[in-house]
């Protein structure tokens, strides 16, 4: 059974993303984003989880932080059970095909006042695929504003298809070129889900408001796409999140 509407399915092949809103509920989101945060907090107590791109400092000069943690599912039955909701596989399915696969997942925080922006960018060059299947959920565990630092997308770049990268901080296009004002502006509520192609120019500004933002990635691709380069090599990769292997 379908997941998206075909007018949502269309809207996404065309500009490259697609906003869905109410996606979890209230009391979801609100349940997740607690998990969250308990996490990063426990993980602080035993290492740094500090994932500020070295490249955040061509947006602001300001020294910003971001909290994060890959693989959640090892960490919290919460994110297994979420990870394995049809919801997600079956939005992925309606996107990519019937047989949709877990590449990788990781947790955001943006803390508040100084919560680390990221430079356009495409996912590609991180993972590079032969059908460019690959794409990605984020999931709003409470509100993102601008002022938070919300997602920012240049709407059909996807179409463009590869684009050259600069390495160094991270893989990030020309911030001259590309600059982060330049994207459209993505705010989105708690519960929302905004879903993506791994081609589609994206980044995010700072939080410079007085709350958390924290979010989910979930990166997802079709069973028979395959890397181009062995990189980004995950625990639970390959999990099954619609159909079959």
């Amino acid at each position: 059974m379908a997941t998206l509407t075909p007018e949502q399915t269309a809207a996404y092949h065309e500009q490259g993303y697609l906003h869905v809103q109410g996606f979890l509920s209230p009391e979801e989101a609100r349940a997740l984003r607690e998990e969250c945060h308990a996490l990063a907090t426990r993980l602080q107590a035993q290492r740094s989880i500090e994932a500020t791109w070295g490249s955040a400092q061509q947006v602001t000069m300001v020294k910003t932080q971001l909290l994060h943690c890959h693989d959640v599912q090892f960490h919290a039955a919460a994110f297994t059970r979420l990870l394995a909701d049809p919801r997600i596989g079956g939005a992925a399915a309606d996107l990519i095909g019937p047989n949709v696969e877990l590449h990788h997942n990781k947790m955001f925080i943006k803390p508040p006042e100084k919560g680390s922006p990221f430079p356009l960018h495409q996912d590609h060059p991180f993972f590079p695929h032969e059908k460019h299947s690959m794409m990605a959920v984020i999931l709003h565990f409470d509100d993102a504003p601008e002022e938070k630092g919300c997602l920012r997308v240049v709407p059909g770049s996807h179409h463009q298809g590869p684009l050259e990268h600069i390495e160094t901080g991270g893989w990030h296009l020309s911030t001259d070129e590309y600059p982060l004002e330049s994207a459209v502006a993505v705010p989105a509520r708690a519960g929302d889900a905004v879903f993506f192609s791994y081609l589609t120019i994206h980044g995010s500004g700072v939080n410079v408001s007085n709350e958390a933002r924290t979010t989910l990635l979930i990166q997802m691709r079709s069973a028979d796409d395959r890397p181009t380069v062995d990189t980004h090599p995950s625990r639970g990769q390959g999990m099954m999140l619609a159909g079959i292997h």
